[in-house]
């Protein structure tokens, strides 16, 4: 009969808490579906790859399946702190029968991962009744048709927001044919593995009795099978090479030579091979061949039914032959096809993130120049009014406006790729953040050819890491120092907002650790409940909370492999850039200074509000000052001193405190209306251009002090960005936050889409 199986192996390889709110017993519960029909995947085998490290006091019960909706669970384990590991190392695979679709596949699979939880104290009955109640919280993914027919994937599952974790699993795919598998006897509801490493049990017959029985195009199916024959192979080459590990082809060569003499319909490609193998090196055939299926579609309708079976089952078992092939490569290598999958899978985050980012690059101008009476203009100096800058044209509009159209845009495409899609991305891609990233190109380096934006941000980034030189505080020579050995430092410093939580930012930590898991972190705590004072005092706080950290890893370091080098990293939101500035002008800093690395401001008022258009917000800030007489607050809106010369921000744009870093990302929204579109984005805003009095005068002049720290001499390395995020508003609803401009500006802090896009095209400014 001519019937195909879609066969999905899921490897688990381990369960990593990053920021789960609570201990307990954990399970990880697997099913999947195809996406448009009610037929359910099955589980027919599973393979233990290494026995869980774990005490006993730490696992319960074992893995099991139940019939009643074929998912899969895992062993129940207890997670008692924070960057716990959890070693599973289990194979588990799936089988789904065609059901009405013919041929190539036409319907999505949807794979469900469920985060199932029971409290800590609980054992026996009541643990197992707690683990099958309700998931604590469920992530989806979407295999696409195109990855039906082959695919050997990464699939990093991180759960929600409030259960944020790192379970590493690699997803394989293949088409078989129906029967491939050696028929066993059907796997208990309660039955499992009690964790003996290379311990397996295989069910496959469950599916095969579920195939339907419909009328399908032979052709088609036959299509489909060298479709996934030359898939499978192509991806075991690519996977040989990555992991520079044989696979014994020993039948390869012989089986090509078979097809060749089976049937003149097919013909197979195979390159030189060579005959003489070392008995020291195993047979690896990709190294000697390759060969690849051709078929001769036109000829298949003139083909009776039983040729075409015979040519079916011939190629089913071919396909078998390289599955089964993988299989036994995986087990014996699944670290190493893991990693290699891992990295594979980072390299392609920019591409597939693309549909959400938009790309530009713009000059930094040189220095922006009072035209008004007392200072006229000169010939050859760019004055104040650009010309690209007109009385009818708000930046902030133009980019709202940008990122709705690319939003349409996206409502419109029909994304079918051979990636597996995360749905909470792709769910519903018209409401993910649109992300317009601005690389702003330093006035000395007007040299660069006109080539992509990519091309440009390649060569910055292969300068930077190849060089490794700090800035220019740092005083040490480059390109000459021989490799060191010990460790390097990496230290990422978070701080809150007004009246902010030291935890605000901990999503943006958590994709920072998954790019990057040696990082030591702060979350700052020095001002909780202090923000309401002067930025200098808070600043002081934040420098010595920040010194003692560093001092204190330093020391554990130097202890026990060796200090190398330290970089030293800073993200804030809100009114925590503010506070990091000050806290980088404090004298005792200062031999930090040449550590400084990245800078990521999430919407810092960086020019203050001496131009602010929201009416709503500027009432709110008055009533602050008139009735709390709140500190910042008046330096904030450059009420501080009667001369604006003499006022905090104007003295802090006059402190190198931009200077030093190697990178620097201006995270901004047009939506958010708590902090000047211009403020955020360090750029002159439409009313400063117009305006010609003191005020005018000394905001071009704060301007022109902080892009002149940002052009310093350190600049030829340095990455210098902003991203202008744009959410999806229609949920917000018309209210109070909304209106005000709230909505937008806590969004920062309650979602992690911008900061996985960014951060993952530009791995290299985060490591």
């Amino acid at each position: 009969m001519f019937k195909t199986v879609q066969e999905i192996g899921v490897y688990i390889h381990r369960f990593h808490n990053l920021d789960l709110f609570q201990q307990g017993w954990y399970q990880i519960k697997i099913s999947m579906r195809y996406e448009d029909s009610d037929i359910l995947g099955t589980p027919t085998r599973v393979v233990q790859y290494e026995a869980p490290e774990l005490g006993y006091d730490d696992i319960y019960g074992v893995w099991r399946i139940d019939d009643r909706d074929n998912s899969f669970s895992t062993q129940p384990f207890r997670i008692k702190y924070a960057r716990q590991d959890i070693l599973l190392s289990i194979l588990i695979s799936f089988t789904l029968s065609p059901g009405k679709y013919e041929g190539l596949p036409t319907s999505a699979v949807i794979l469900k991962f469920e985060l199932m939880h029971a409290p800590i104290t609980e054992y026996g009955s009541e643990l197992q009744a707690s683990l099958h109640s309700s998931p604590a919280a469920v992530h989806e993914f979407r295999i696409p048709p195109k990855a039906l027919l082959g695919l050997h994937s990464y699939c990093p599952v991180h759960f929600d927001a409030f259960h944020v974790v790192l379970v590493d699993v690699s997803i394989h795919v293949s088409l078989l044919k129906a029967g491939s598998h050696t028929p066993s006897s059907k796997v208990p509801s309660h039955s499992g593995s009690k964790a003996i490493a290379g311990g397996s049990t295989d069910g496959s017959s469950l599916a095969l009795g579920q195939v339907a029985s419909v009328v399908v195009k032979p052709h088609m199916l036959v299509k489909a099978l060298v479709d996934s024959f030359n898939t499978l192979l192509e991806d075991l080459q690519k996977l040989s090479e990555g992991i520079n590990g044989a696979i014994d082809m020993t039948e390869f060569a012989s089986r090509m030579d078979g097809i060749n003499l089976f049937h003149p319909i097919l013909k197979a490609n195979i390159g030189t091979v060579v005959g003489d193998v070392s008995e020291e090196l195993p047979q690896n055939d990709f190294e000697k061949a390759t060969a690849t299926l051709e078929l001769q579609s036109g000829l298949l309708h003139t083909l009776s039914d039983d040729d075409l079976l015979n040519i079916f089952d011939f190629l089913g078992d071919q396909v078998f032959y390289l599955w089964n092939n993988f299989l036994n490569f995986h087990r014996a290598n699944n670290r190493k096809i893991l990693k290699y999958l891992r990295d594979t899978w980072a390299k392609d985050r920019r591409a597939e993130w693309s549909i959400w980012m938009v790309y530009s690059k713009v000059e930094m101008p040189h220095h922006y120049l009072n035209s008004g009476i007392d200072e006229p203009s000169k010939n050859g100096v760019h004055k104040r009014v650009s010309s690209l800058l007109k009385l009818n044209d708000d930046p902030a509009q133009i980019a709202a406006t940008r990122a709705e159209l690319h939003r349409r845009s996206i409502a419109q495409m029909k994304i079918n790729n051979r990636f597996i899609q995360d749905m909470y991305i792709f769910g519903d891609p018209s409401r993910i953040p649109i992300v317009i990233v601005e690389r702003v190109m330093n006035a000395p380096r007007r040299t660069f050819s006109e080539n992509s934006y990519f091309r440009n941000v390649d060569v910055i980034d292969k300068l930077g890491s190849q060089t490794g030189c700090s800035s220019e505080a740092g005083k040490k020579p480059c390109g000459t120092s021989q490799p060191q050995k010990g460790r390097e430092l990496k230290i990422v410093v978070f701080v809150h907002g007004f009246q902010g939580h030291h935890l605000d930012l901990r999503l943006i930590r958590n994709q920072w650790l998954l790019i990057d898991p040696k990082i030591d972190f702060l979350m700052s705590e020095g001002n909780e409940e202090k923000t309401s004072g002067d930025f200098r005092e808070m600043g002081f706080r934040l420098a010595h909370e920040v010194i003692s950290f560093v001092k204190k890893k330093m020391d554990k370091v130097s202890r026990t492999v060796g200090l190398r080098n330290i970089k030293l990293s800073f993200v804030g939101h809100s009114i925590g850039n503010i506070i990091i500035r000050a806290a980088l002008a404090e004298s005792i800093m200062e031999p930090y200074l040449r550590y400084l690395n990245t800078y990521v401001s999430v919407s810092g008022p960086h020019l203050g509000y001496l131009y602010s258009s929201n009416s709503l917000f500027n009432s709110g800030m008055w009533l602050l000052k008139k009735l709390k007489s709140t500190v910042c607050i008046h330096q904030l809106t450059f009420t501080d001193d009667p001369d604006l010369k003499k006022t905090f921000f104007y003295k802090l744009s006059q402190q190198k405190t931009l200077e030093n870093f190697r990178h620097i990302i201006l995270l901004s929204s047009p939506q958010d209306g708590y902090v000047p579109y211009h403020s955020a984005r360090i750029e002159l805003c439409q009313a400063a251009s117009w305006d010609y009095s003191k005020k005018g005068k000394v905001f071009l002049e704060m301007l022109n002090n902080c892009l002149d720290q940002i052009r310093a001499p350190s600049s030829e390395q340095r990455v210098f960005m902003r991203c202008d995020v744009n959410f999806d508003t229609s949920s917000y609803g018309k209210n109070l936050n909304t209106i005000i401009g709230r909505a937008a500006h806590i969004e920062f802090l309650e979602s992690d889409t911008f900061a996985k896009f960014i951060m993952w095209s530009f791995p290299e400014l985060f490591q």
